[in-house]
C-alpha cells in the first residue's frame, strides 16, 4: 500500500524544552491514524512540523509523496489542516468563508461558489448558508471547519483535536464526516485527547509521550498489550474481598487486582470459559452472591494510563501554543 505520510527522526526544541525527540510515523493512503499522548507530549508540534508551519531540527518526512524540507509549497497543495479551534471569519457567512478559500485556491468565482455549495450540502450548513458564522453554534463552526479544509480537494488530512469542546452529538456527526472522507480515499492524521474517538476511528494508533512514539499499532492490539480481558467481580461487603481474592487467585495464573472502594477483584481471563466456570463455582462454595460478575476488556483508557502513567501534563508541561490554523493550500501559507 502506498505511503502517504512519513516522518523519520524528528526532533524540534523551544529553548530548553524538547518538544520533539525523535519521532517515527507511517500513515498509509486511505487511513486514518490516531495519534494519542499527554498535553505536551509532542503531538501538535509534530502536526505543525508535517504541515509545514514549523521546521524540524533534525531529521525527514515526506507528505503526498513530497519531501517536506525541498518541497514544501507542493506539500501545502496537497494537504488540509484543521487545528484546534475553528479558524473561520466570523464576520463573513458559511458560504463567504468557503468561497473566498475557492478563490484563494484559484477554482475561479463561478468553480468556487459550485465547490462552497457542495461542502455546504454535504456537511449539513445549507439553511444556514447565508448567515455570519458568528451566529453559528460550535458544532456548526466544527463542520464549517472541516469543510474550509476540504475545498481543494486534498489526499492528505491533519485534524489537530478536531472535536475539542463539542457535545456527543456533533462529535459523532463529525466522525462520519471524517469516515466518508476516507471511503473517497483521503488519508487522514488525527490528534485527539478522546480515547473513544480514537478507538472510533483510527485504522492504527501511535502514542507518543516527551516527544517519542512510546507504541504504535490497531486499538485491539494496543488493548491486548496491556492485558486483554479481565473477569471482574463486584461484591456487597468489603469483608469479602479477601476471599474473593483468594479464590480467584487459584484459577488464574495472573495476580488479583483489588480495588477496596468499588469493592472489585479483577484477574487475568487467560483460560476463557474454564477460568469463568471456576470462578463461579469457588464463589458458590464461598456462599458469596457476586453484586456483578462480568468479563471486561481493556479499552483504550487502560492503554493510555498504562503506557504513560497518567492522564494529562502539567500546564507548565504543555507545548507551545500553536496558531489557529485552517488550510488547503500553499497561497495560504508563506513558503
Amino acid at each position: 500500500m502506498e505511503t502517504a505520510i512519513s516522518a523519520e527522526g524528528l526532533r524540534k526544541r523551544y529553548g530548553d524544552h524538547q518538544a520533539l525527540s525523535g519521532i517515527d510515523l507511517e500513515v498509509p493512503a486511505g487511513t486514518i491514524l490516531g495519534v494519542l499522548g499527554p498535553n505536551g507530549a509532542g503531538k501538535t508540534t509534530t502536526v505543525r512540523i508535517l504541515a509545514t508551519l514549523l521546521e524540524p531540527d533534525e531529521g525527514r518526512a515526506t507528505v503526498a509523496g513530497y519531501d517536506l524540507a525541498t518541497q514544501a509549497r507542493e506539500v501545502r497543495g496537497h494537504i488540509g489542516l484543521a487545528g484546534q479551534y475553528a479558524a473561520v471569519d466570523e464576520r463573513l457567512t458559511g458560504r463567504e468563508n468557503l468561497q473566498l478559500i475557492g478563490v484563494l485556491l484559484h477554482l475561479g468565482r463561478r468553480g468556487a461558489k459550485a465547490r462552497a455549495h457542495e461542502l455546504l450540502d454535504r456537511f449539513g450548513l445549507l439553511d444556514a448558508a447565508d448567515r455570519p458564522a458568528k451566529t453559528y453554534s460550535g458544532g456548526m463552526r466544527r463542520r464549517l471547519d472541516l469543510a474550509a479544509s476540504l475545498v481543494g480537494r486534498p489526499p492528505v488530512l491533519f485534524l489537530d483535536e478536531p472535536t475539542t469542546g463539542l457535545d456527543l452529538t456533533s462529535r459523532m456527526t463529525l466522525w462520519q464526516m471524517i469516515r466518508d472522507q476516507v471511503a473517497e480515499g483521503v488519508t487522514v492524521l488525527l490528534t485527539t485527547q478522546y480515547l473513544e474517538e480514537a478507538d472510533q476511528l483510527a485504522d492504527r494508533i501511535a502514542v507518543i509521550d516527551r516527544g517519542t512514539v512510546i507504541a504504535e499499532g490497531t486499538p485491539d492490539q494496543l488493548k491486548r498489550k496491556v492485558g486483554g480481558e479481565r473477569l471482574e467481580v463486584s461484591v456487597a461487603s468489603v469483608a469479602d474481598l479477601e476471599a474473593v481474592a483468594r479464590t480467584l487467585a487459584e484459577i488464574s495464573p495472573g495476580e488479583p487486582v483489588t480495588d477496596r472502594g468499588a469493592r472489585t477483584v479483577s484477574v487475568p481471563l487467560t483460560g476463557g470459559v474454564a477460568t469463568i466456570a471456576g470462578a463461579a463455582s469457588g464463589l458458590q462454595r464461598l456462599g458469596i452472591e457476586p453484586e456483578d460478575f462480568a468479563v471486561r476488556r481493556s479499552s483504550l483508557d487502560d492503554v493510555f494510563l498504562a503506557l504513560t502513567g497518567e492522564q494529562g501534563r502539567t500546564e507548565a508541561g504543555s507545548e507551545p501554543a500553536p496558531a489557529t490554523t485552517s488550510t488547503t493550500t500553499k497561497e495560504k501559507q508563506p513558503a
